[in-house]
């Protein structure tokens, strides 16, 4: 009796034994975290998607339109990049034929502009147009209405737009003389302001060079043909 109850016993040992000598079952590795998604979550607004890791461990880059933004993982401390190769490529995208263009017969230099047709500097650059053109100096316009849609000064850039002769109609208007020209449709007004709004302008009028550089603010003839020329 005893002896059977041996064996019965020595049985289920060897069986424990072949059963804990059997591999454990591993659950599946959980797929690894985007930390991108972390560095986002320190930015208002930002998606994992628009952030790229850098060469420098710790900093990625966020591009939003033409603005570079350079953070640390932990989203404590964020500095801007350049711009210039970024407006280079958008101005070179952007239609000429969406430009108020004053220019001499051959321009030695060609600049970009963003106006508003109610700005006071705008509007002293543009009295000195012939200052400008007399240097070599081509000024390709892109109507930027501070003010936003909707407003004053937005419908001023539309009438410009619209009118007969759009040179003519811009320099009345930066007289100050009030035009009658009613806003058309499929005006580039909208267009431009987009463009600006991408270039985080603060302020009319701002002068992109042709190497992409932007000059905030009026800058006079002769300096601005200094500095193309210092440029070039």
């Amino acid at each position: 009796m005893v002896g059977n109850r041996l064996l019965v016993l020595c049985a289920l040992c060897a069986a424990a034994g072949v059963v804990g000598a059997q591999p454990q079952t591993q659950p599946p590795t959980p797929p690894k975290a985007d930390p991108r998604a972390e560095v986002a979550a320190h930015i208002p607004g930002a998606r994992p998607e628009e952030l790229r890791a850098t060469a420098v461990p710790g900093v990625y880059e966020l591009t939003r339109g033409a603005d570079i933004i350079y953070v640390t993982a932990d989203g404590k401390y964020a500095f801007t990049g350049d711009l210039v190769e970024l407006r280079t490529k958008a101005l070179d995208a952007f239609p000429e034929g969406e430009m108020l263009v004053f220019g001499p017969k051959d321009p030695k230099y060609t600049v970009t502009v963003f106006t508003d047709v109610d700005c006071p500097y705008c509007r002293k650059l543009h009295s000195q147009i012939g200052l400008y053109n007399g240097l070599g100096i081509r000024v390709r316009y892109l109507l930027y209405p501070r003010t936003g849609p909707n407003t004053v000064s937005w419908l001023k850039a539309e009438q410009v737009w619209c009118s007969p002769d759009r040179n003519a109609a811009l320099t009345r208007a930066k007289l100050g003389e009030e035009l009658k020209t009613k806003a058309c449709a499929n005006n580039p007004v909208a267009h431009s302001y987009a463009l600006g709004q991408e270039f985080a302008l603060e302020g009319t009028p701002a002068i992109i060079m042709p190497n992409g550089e932007m000059l905030p603010g009026y800058v006079p003839p002769d300096v601005l043909a200094q500095h193309l020329k210092d440029a070039k």
